[in-house]
């Protein structure tokens, strides 16, 4: 990779480390992003024992890579609800956690670049309206208005005042800290090798430290999630996708909102900066499982095609060697693979910095100063899995946020939460089933932005 293009894996806030391993929980908790914390949270002032285990660090993959957005702007409607749930938790996490996690309302605006966007986003207004959210439509000249001496053709858009945006290197660490505050188990570099099984139900986990028994186990390992479940015979088909992301020095740009223009997006940081990331294009490695979730995928494909990048390399091989299972007494690749820290897309972060600096003035000079890159769970009808497995009493799924799980995760976890302890869910979990794609229904896909 040439010199300018050298990237970082952002730096996460650290969050102490339980040593000793639990005997036993009540439930046992897969991964240590923002789902799974925030699944822990919930659980741990409800007095439940819990215990999360992750390989790596807390948040260390997507959920610090993430563009930090907390949007309800052109959500699925199923995800509606539960954002909406989310948000209201996003409002007290400040008090909660006594971290400031960089949440602020800002709004969002989505410009759009051809009338047929514009109708788009339209459409999905009128649907908004109907969860009482207040989306603002803007004409050309309101979008502008937001952007001194923007450079750039717009068909209008839409804005939603109410949305937000936070810090994923602060976020999902402090949810994780409030959570130990409260009795939690935080295992980090204690990867789970697998599901401990008896007489057909969970009970418990198996991880590199030993055993921990458990009646529920919650599985949100992200982009892990549908490997570790095949171990026992469960399939979820899941894919990765590789976000790049940037962010620039602090800057006197004068731009509030979170902006989403065609090729590229803008989300003012706590630091003063702006994390800027393409809106328009992301890059796919065909691996072994693209062949086998080949006919889940396929329709979102179809209707995706023009803006992913498919890349067939080394990774095939990776996971096609590498990803085996091995038996429990033997090293799993989660503990070879402690942080999924993939190189950031160079060509396309240029042109995504090149439109950022031809569209707006007020950046053309500010110097770029980190790029990182993620990988996001993704789903074939592009919304979670969040649900009981019918198949295997006391598990549970969190995964395959394709994208959307900062903001949601909150929320999610609030659900999961309500599975886990048999209370009254907080929003109809029916269309985040995992069943949905072997049940004979054909997930739905919205495409609105």
């Amino acid at each position: 990779m040439n010199a300018a293009f050298s990237y970082h894996m952002p730096a996460i806030t650290p969050v102490a480390n339980t040593e000793d391993l639990p005997e036993a929980v009540d439930v046992a908790i897969i991964g240590g992003g923002i789902i799974g914390v925030s699944a822990a949270f919930q659980l741990a002032r409800r007095g439940v024992r819990v215990a999360v285990l992750e390989k790596g660090i807390v948040g260390g993959e997507q959920s610090g890579r993430n563009w930090g957005w907390v949007r309800l702007t052109g959500r699925d409607t199923r995800e509606l609800p539960l954002m909406l749930q989310s948000h209201a938790i996003w409002e007290t996490l400040h008090q909660e956690t006594g971290v400031d996690v960089g949440y602020r309302k800002r709004g969002i605006i989505y410009a759009a670049k051809t009338p047929e966007a514009r109708a788009r986003y339209e459409r999905w207004a009128v649907l908004g309206r109907e969860f009482g959210i207040g989306v603002r439509s803007l004409e050309p000249q309101d979008v502008a208005a937001f952007v001194a001496g923007m450079d750039r053709t717009t068909f209008g858009g839409i804005f939603v005042p109410e949305d937000a945006s936070a810090e994923p290197q602060l976020a999902a660490p402090a949810i994780a800290s409030r959570a130990q505050r409260d009795g939690a188990f935080i295992l980090q570099r204690c990867a789970v090798r697998g599901l401990d099984i008896e007489a057909g139900r969970i009970a418990g986990v198996v991880t590199e430290k030993g055993r921990i028994r458990a009646s529920t186990v919650i599985v949100a390992g992200g982009a892990w999630s549908s490997h570790l479940l095949s171990r026992h015979g469960l399939r979820l088909p899941q894919l990765k996708v590789l976000s790049s992301v940037m962010r620039t020095a602090p800057v006197d740009a004068g731009i509030e909102p979170t902006m989403g223009f065609s090729d590229f997006t803008l989300r003012k940081r706590l630091d003063g900066g702006y994390t800027v990331a393409s809106s328009a294009t992301s890059l796919v490695d065909i691996v072994p499982d693209s062949f086998r979730f080949f006919r889940d995928f396929l329709p979102a494909f179809m209707m995706e095609r023009k803006s992913l990048k498919l890349s067939f390399g080394k990774p095939f091989f990776d996971e096609l060697i590498g990803y085996r299972h091995r038996p429990f007494d033997q090293a799993s690749i989660f503990e070879k693979i402690r942080v999924l820290d993939p190189t950031p897309d160079a060509n396309l972060l240029t042109s995504v910095e090149a439109a950022m600096r031809t569209s707006v003035p007020a950046l053309r000079d500010v110097p770029i100063a980190q790029r990182w890159a993620g990988m996001i769970d993704t789903m074939p009808d592009v919304i979670p899995v969040i649900s009981e497995v019918e198949a295997l009493p006391g598990l549970i799924v969190g995964t395959g946020f394709s994208g959307h799980g900062f903001g949601i995760g909150p929320g999610a976890g609030r659900l999961l939460s309500d599975l886990a302890t048999g209370d009254t869910p907080c929003v109809d979990p029916t269309p985040f089933r995992f069943s949905r794609f072997s049940d004979g229904s054909r997930p739905e896909i919205q495409y609105w932005l």
